[in-house]
């Protein structure tokens, strides 16, 4: 009868974390984003020119928390504010951050010239 019991909770416990970890579905999800098409540098952007064009792209909301999640680590000693409790994640061109007083927000951009991918913003 334990046995039967302990089977029985392992079960549910399984069933339980199966129900709050989801079903990966394979399907796209609505994204929060907004873009800009620019030339220049992220820092130092002026109007797209025939020659210089490059997307910026800022994501918000949950899509932003799951990145922010997948970049682990934080970045040691970095920010881009005096906020306390920020916190920001790079890997290559992609970095997001956290601000307890806005969320999460990433960034992402690209040549639209050549397809190189870039930050797409700067502190």
């Amino acid at each position: 009868m334990k046995k039967l019991m302990l089977l029985l909770c392992a079960g549910a416990l399984v069933l339980a974390f199966a129900a709050t970890a989801g079903v990966w579905s394979g399907k796209y999800k609505n994204l929060n984003a907004s873009y800009l098409i620019y030339s220049g540098e992220p820092g130092e952007r002026a109007a797209p020119t025939k020659s210089d064009r490059k997307i910026a792209i800022a994501v918000t909301g949950e899509p932003a928390r799951e990145i922010f999640e997948s970049l682990y680590p934080d970045e040691k000693d970095v920010t881009c504010t005096t906020e306390r409790g920020e916190r920001l994640r790079r890997k290559g061109d992609v970095w997001c951050s956290f601000r307890p007083s806005d969320g999460y927000k990433c960034f992402m951009g690209f040549n639209l010239r050549n397809g190189e991918s870039h930050s797409g913003a700067s502190c």
